[in-house]
């Protein structure tokens, strides 16, 4: 990440510059991204994390916006069999993610844009949300946009998938490369049963097994598929926070964390 990109994460800021750019009307970004959550042989436990921040830094970019410190952990129960996989309830993730947003506001930005990799996670963080002011906050779903849900359809070849997959790795050989070894990609057994419930690499018996952790055909990924996906995915999110931004009342007063008054 270049270094333009990264003053735009309040971590590598001193406290007053956050405050002078949260009193110029700074839109908030949070996002949520897996530190510790297998995706296979073939991807780090933070791809999540990954995927989250590199995202978070294309849709800052062009807004001047202010991005948060990743929250790491979440509500990931179907991984915990896998090691180093970890998963906190709904209930705490909820709060945690509403306690957090609510910090943000509270310090005077304008609005919040929460950016959401996971899947488990979408619920929770929707009810987290669901008690702050809805003009104020976005739930930004990656996988869920038109655009990415149209180019997945053209371009998957596999006949099943939803984690560290064909499409999942493609979109890692676009944004990280270095990070994915594809010679230790490994495809999962059709499963018995389409949605899969807590996925096991012990009991082969099972209609989750998975030995390598992965659902789907991961062997199938290309970057040229991950450019595809990745440029579908901006445009999906570009457009939502477009619409979020145009709701902004012009000229609103925000508070002045340096002098606590109105400019």
């Amino acid at each position: 990440m270049g270094t333009d990109a990264g003053r735009n994460f309040i971590e590598n800021l001193s406290w007053d510059e956050v405050a002078r750019r949260i009193a110029g009307g700074s839109t908030a970004i949070l996002p949520i991204g897996a530190a510790t959550k297998q995706h296979g042989f073939h991807l780090p436990l933070n791809t999540d994390r990954i995927q989250a921040e590199l995202l978070a830094a294309r849709v800052a970019e062009p807004i001047g916006a202010l991005i948060w410190p990743t929250v790491t952990y979440g509500y990931y129960p179907a991984f915990v069999e896998y090691a180093g996989s970890s998963s906190l309830s709904a209930s705490t993730f909820e709060a945690v993610v509403h306690e957090i947003a609510t910090g943000i506001l509270d310090a005077g930005c304008i609005s919040l844009l929460v950016l959401d990799t996971g899947i488990s996670t979408l619920a929770p963080v929707e009810r987290a949300l669901a008690r702050l002011d809805a003009g104020q906050v976005m739930h930004l779903r990656i996988h869920e946009g038109p655009r990415y849900r149209r180019a997945a359809e053209a371009l998957a070849g596999q006949s099943h998938g939803g984690h560290a997959d064909e499409l999942e790795t493609s979109l890692m050989l676009a944004l990280a490369p270095q990070r994915v070894d594809m010679a230790r990609a490994e495809a999962s057994p059709a499963l018995k049963q389409q949605v899969p419930g807590r996925l096991t690499s012990f009991d082969s018996n099972s209609p989750n097994y998975s030995r390598s952790g992965s659902y789907g055909d991961p062997t199938l990924a290309t970057s040229a598929k991950g450019e595809i996906l990745l440029a579908a995915m901006l445009g999906d999110l570009t457009e939502q926070v477009a619409a979020l931004m145009a709701e902004q009342p012009v000229g609103k007063q925000r508070p002045n964390p340096i002098r606590g008054k109105f400019l």
